[in-house]
């Protein structure tokens, strides 16, 4: 799953790597623990108006929420959504249909459950341990997801979720799920209104292996009120016994 992510970036450097006009987001701050229900910009083919299908950055909350849902609540379980079977579910079928977005990061985290042998030896439950997942080359993850808007009588609601799939070799090693990190050209394809539904969940796969780096991070990180660039420090060894 995707359950926290960074935004270290300026929004020019989002802007020129999505192909954005100029973003009425662009100030949004850096932030280095984006919880879920928390709002944060999202890269979409402007559905409306004069700048119809052009790629545009708009802020939306995250957790999606059906159009035809009768309470916003249920965002809080929608912040994923499985691409096994997206097109047919009703929380994401309308959406994926023609209400594509890209989630534009600079990392993201994953818990690794900690073996029952360590566990044993503490005396309590298997513990997890955060690692932080970021660009092996580059600053920009460009993550495939949905939006929704909700009319619920004091205006509309505008919401995402970030699409997840089976990890890749470097993702296995932490978790059995990942988000999908789309290259540029699937970026242009994904935010395509004309692409067709079988050319899209094509591009629901792993990222291709060399494309991630991780390191283990404190557990800072395990409380949504923090923030600051020292949850994304080295913690302790890497996730293979080297140093971070």
């Amino acid at each position: 799953m995707c359950g926290r992510f960074t935004r270290e970036f300026n929004w020019a450097q989002v802007r020129d790597f999505l192909d954005l006009r100029w973003p009425e987001a662009a100030e949004i701050a850096p932030s280095w623990n984006v919880a879920p229900t928390q709002v944060s910009p999202v890269a979409r083919a402007a559905p409306e108006g004069e700048h119809e299908g052009e790629r545009e950055l708009v802020a939306m909350k995250w957790g999606l929420v059906p159009f035809w849902a009768k309470d916003a609540g249920i965002g809080s379980k929608m912040i994923n959504a499985r691409a096994e079977g997206i097109e047919a579910k009703p929380a994401f079928r309308a959406a994926f249909k023609s209400r594509r977005c890209v989630v534009p990061v600079s990392g993201f985290y994953e818990w690794k459950k900690a073996g029952e042998a360590s566990a044993k030896a503490r005396g309590g439950k298997p513990a997890k341990q955060p690692y932080y997942i970021f660009p092996a080359e580059g600053k920009i993850l460009a993550l495939a997801g949905l939006w929704e808007r909700w009319d619920h009588g004091d205006g509309p609601l505008e919401t995402f979720t970030i699409i997840t799939t089976t990890p890749n070799a470097l993702m296995a090693e932490l978790h059995d799920r990942m988000p999908v990190v789309l290259d540029p050209r699937g970026v242009r394809a994904w935010l395509d209104p004309g692409l067709a539904q079988a050319q899209a969940l094509a591009l629901l796969v792993p990222a291709p292996e060399g494309t991630l780096d991780c390191r283990e991070v404190g557990t800072g990180v395990n409380r949504a009120g923090n923030d600051g660039p020292g949850l994304i420090g080295a913690g302790g060894e890497g996730l293979f016994g080297r140093d971070p």
